[in-house]
């Protein structure tokens, strides 16, 4: 192997009293795709300003192979000292290449701005495609990516991992964004309590060996002090729980998705039931073609859907189209120039705030959330304030602490646990993961995955979308708005065979709508039928469906009366080491009833498709 471009070794640094990381030491080298992971407030952007070389360490050697070029964008790049988005990008350029204004020019040709913009004008997400034009024709050795895909749309972010797949340098990138991390990595730096452990593959292999790690630390801790296992146990539980996909869930999910199909179209118009309407307050919104233009520029044209209560729908589509218009006009705040929107009965809907302005800096945590007494109640049920900031990953000992003093990440937990605990049955998210670090997003996808009224989402993250919609409805430009069962993968599978079958087969006319004929069966190639043995459960499997239920069962129950019990006025008060103890059981229980529910749905699995093959 080559020598690593860049090395840090035994590298420490610390802000104040606060060690951030000692002794690291990292490699980088030059066929690396690397992604930089770790818990918010963990110190990534610091180690990447280390490897940048824009932040001195305490002590520590770093070494960069001579003639190695680096380039680094932060998170919130500074263009004001430039006029034109011209002048920013073209001073990107590597000296080699000096003087060659075409190569900026061709860059933000391909991105999609023009080169004529004022710096002082830019939205934040023009202001983050100038930052990466002007990154990408830097030719570096090593480029290092901050959030390089906050603020941008899909079709951009796809862009954007179709240049970094061809980039002839090293890859350092932090993200929120995994299915951008899982596309384009093939190695891991996780920064963890002042460590970095390298896993060399991509991200897709993260969330496994990160629990495995941990899980084999808690013991291994647990053997020499018990309370520092405890503590271990605190750090990384909830953390490692949320990484785990609950196969329950998806599954519905996927029923729920199996059962928005039959209610759309080909062609994005709702299929109207007859009956729907009747239950009060089913229907939640009714959309009958609509349009909306503002002068020339038309966002909607003739699009009609239905929203019935617990759908989950996802709204894509590049910058500019129209996607907070079209919210607008489904939520009834803004009318259509046409067509008319019902909107249904008992709704209380409910915006999550991304501007935080229910958050006071001089509130504590305790105070934000609390009306002056102990509880809070959370969608109708009460809540113990302590037991709920766990839930969002807050330690009990941060309850007194005040807003201004949270990091980012924690400042969006508590808002999150503030919106989420009021009542509602109508939850509306207008780019909810903008800023957003793992960890809360992954909370707030295990908060909407139990989330039981009815979601309206904006987001250009697809696998956060994949996570969570039922539906999800694609503003394709020029007014162009399609329905699609599914998340973003289930989007472009089936706008893929779409374009296939509109390639591939006659069509017919039926009731005014364009429809494909089926293919014809294959031949089957004379000599090549077998018997295959009829498949049966393994004892197993079948004893897994016996018992398992009742288990499951058991261990619900035992769930609620910790909950009930936890719910009890004053518990914490009268007897706070035994709260601790019953939240520590409670999360023993739940994890034991999530590992039985994924069992007995593989063996349910499984018997349904021996069902199908008889």
């Amino acid at each position: 192997m080559a020598p690593p471009l860049l090395t840090l070794q035994d590298t420490s640094l610390r802000f104040g009293a606060t060690p951030l990381f000692a002794d690291l030491e990292l490699a980088i080298h030059e066929n690396d795709r690397l992604s930089l992971v770790g818990r918010n407030g963990s110190g990534k952007s610091t180690l990447m300003k280390v490897i940048a070389g824009h932040v001195e360490t305490d002590n520590g050697d770093r070494f960069v192979q001579p003639g190695t070029h680096i380039c680094y964008l932060p998170q919130d790049p500074d263009l004001s000292p430039y006029a034109t988005v011209h002048d920013y990008v073209v001073d990107g350029l590597p000296t080699s290449h000096a003087g060659e204004d075409y190569r900026a020019e061709i860059i933000l040709q391909d991105i999609g701005l023009d080169p004529a913009l004022p710096t002082a004008t830019l939205s934040g997400g023009e202001g983050r495609r100038a930052a990466l034009a002007r990154a990408l024709i830097s030719e570096a050795d090593i480029l290092l990516l901050d959030e390089p895909t906050n603020h941008l749309d899909i079709a951009t972010i796809e862009w954007l991992e179709e240049r970094l797949k061809s980039y002839r340098g090293a890859l350092v990138l932090i993200s929120h964004d995994r299915a951008f991390l899982n596309n384009l990595t093939n190695a891991t730096f996780w920064l963890d309590r002042g460590q970095v452990r390298r896993l060399n593959k991509g991200f897709s292999h993260f969330d496994d060996w990160s629990a495995q790690i941990l899980e084999q630390e808690s013991v291994e801790t647990a053997k020499l002090d018990k309370l520092i296992a405890q503590e271990t146990d605190w750090s990384h539980k909830g953390i490692t729980a949320r990484r785990k996909r609950n196969m329950g869930r998806m599954r519905r999910l996927w029923e729920l998705r199996a059962t928005r199909a039959e209610l759309i179209t080909p062609t994005g118009q709702a299929k109207l039931s007859t009956d729907s309407g009747d239950i009060s307050g089913k229907k939640v919104i009714e959309a009958k073609s609509i349009c909306k233009a503002f002068d020339k520029h038309v966002i909607l044209k003739d699009f009609s859907t239905r929203i019935l209560r617990g759908d989950r729908v996802g709204i894509i589509g590049p910058n500019g189209a129209g996607k907070s218009t079209l919210l607008k006009i489904l939520t009834g705040d803004m009318a259509p120039d046409s067509g008319h929107v019902r909107i249904g009965t008992n709704l209380t809907p409910t915006y999550l705030d991304q501007a935080r302005s229910l958050l006071k800096d001089d509130n504590t945590v305790w105070e934000t959330l609390s009306d002056g007494s102990d509880h809070i109640m959370v969608r109708g049920q009460q809540r113990h304030i302590i037991s709920y900031l766990k839930d969002f990953l807050f330690d009990p000992a941060m309850a007194k602490t005040n807003i201004g003093a949270l990091s980012g990440g924690e400042r969006n937990r508590l808002l999150l646990a503030k919106t989420l605990a009021q009542p509602t049955n109508f939850l509306i998210l207008d780019e909810p993961t903008n800023d957003l670090d793992m960890d809360t997003l992954d909370l707030l996808q295990e908060m909407l995955a139990d989330y039981d009224g009815t979601l309206l989402l904006v987001s250009h993250d697809r696998d956060f979308l994949d996570r969570i919609v039922t539906t999800t409805i694609v503003m394709e430009g020029d007014g162009r708005v399609t329905e699609y069962a599914g998340g973003y993968s289930d989007y472009l599978t089936q706008r893929d065979k779409g374009q296939a079958a509109q390639d591939d087969a006659p069509s017919l006319k039926v009731s005014g709508n364009t429809t494909k004929k089926s293919a014809p069966p294959a031949a089957q190639t004379p000599g090549t039928a077998t018997t295959q043995p009829r498949k049966k459960l393994s004892y197993k499997h079948q004893r897994a469906l016996d018992i398992l239920p009742k288990e499951i069962d058991a261990l619900e129950e035992k769930i609620q009366k910790g909950e009930a019990k936890l719910s009890e006025p004053d518990f914490y008060n009268r007897d706070p080491d035994g709260f601790a103890r019953l939240n520590t059981l409670l999360e023993t229980l739940r994890t034991e009833k999530d590992a039985k529910e994924e069992e007995w749905l593989e063996a349910e699995m499984l018997r349904e498709e021996i069902e199908k093959g008889d």
